[in-house]
């Protein structure tokens, strides 16, 4: 059993342990406000868009064939863009949206290669020799669509240069402080059902009068639209992690304060311990003095007695 001393110092290592989750989990706390904001924030317009975008491409009909909108007629290979955090404490984020990839990619069945956002998803995939085409990291705390343009780009070129047929997204979708979910969605190429939001028009069908042209309004959206969906899945992304690592940190420091309370128990036991066997040590000492001062006693009474 440990000594009091060792307890002791045990209960002041994890009470340094609890300050500094409590820290991290108040820090997460304000983060995941500003990212949650931020998703509401863009959300409306990102469904307007696509729906703006998918009734553009079915009024235009077979008017329009960007390349961007061209199925391949075989699909022997595609790129998955894996969105994780640069750092780690935020309890199974990261691994399963990571695996979630991983899952696809069986199920796919065909070669699949990577473009990572986030170290954390970089280094699993790395460590299963995965194939990562390119690596992004180190965004900034509040990202712009500036930070994930390059991202885009990469993608973008890779599928019109035939490298890929199929582009997905891989990121965790936010739904509230408790809930987040692992998807896997296709980004490119864009189809009008991809394009279309979950609930159909209230009412008619708007009509649009295109100024230039369908094929010049396409041309100039949607390259923004396929930047808007990354930039968004970025955003989703944050927002989970910053949610994920609120939670942790809580349920770290609940389960230091227990810890804490299961040692204070134990050092309690152990100074009661220690009390009882000094007690014992004296009530020896003393019954040991008294029978040397008996036996002394005795000694002297026989001595004085064959003196007689």
């Amino acid at each position: 059993m440990a000594t009091a001393r060792e307890i002791r110092r045990r209960i002041r290592s994890v009470k340094n342990i609890r300050q500094i989750t409590r820290a991290l989990e108040a820090v997460s706390a304000s983060k995941v406000r500003r990212a949650q904001d931020a998703v509401q924030g863009t959300r409306p317009y990102a469904l307007n868009a696509r729906q703006l975008l998918a009734d553009v491409a079915d009024l235009a009909g077979g008017e329009t064939r960007h390349p961007l909108l061209t199925k391949r007629d075989a699909v022997n290979n595609a790129h998955i863009l894996l969105i994780t955090s640069d750092r780690g404490l935020c309890g199974a984020f990261n691994t399963n949206i990571a695996r979630a990839a991983l899952d696809f990619e069986r199920e796919f069945g065909k070669p699949i290669s990577y473009v990572t956002i986030g170290r954390k998803g970089r280094d699993f995939l790395f460590r299963r020799n995965r194939n990562i085409v390119a690596e992004f990291s180190n965004l900034p705390a509040r990202p712009t669509l500036l930070d994930t343009t390059a991202a885009t780009r990469t993608l973008t070129e890779d599928f019109l240069d035939g490298k890929a047929d199929e582009v997905y997204l891989a990121y965790t979708e936010f739904h509230s402080m408790a809930s987040q979910k692992p998807v896997v969605k296709r980004l490119l190429p864009l189809t009008a059902g991809a394009l279309a939001v979950e609930q159909p028009h209230a009412g008619p069908r708007p009509a649009y009068e295109f100024e230039p042209g369908p094929q010049e309004i396409l041309n100039d959206l949607l390259p923004r639209l396929t930047e808007l969906q990354v930039y968004q899945a970025v955003l989703e992304s944050l927002a989970s992690e910053h949610s994920a690592r609120m939670v942790a940190m809580r349920n770290a420091s609940d389960s230091a304060s227990e810890f804490i309370f299961s040692l204070t128990l134990s050092y309690n036991k152990a100074r009661q311990q220690g009390i009882t066997n000094e007690l014992l040590d004296i009530a020896g000492g003393a019954e040991a003095l008294a029978q040397t001062l008996r036996h002394n006693a005795a000694a002297a009474a026989m001595a004085a007695a064959v003196a007689e």
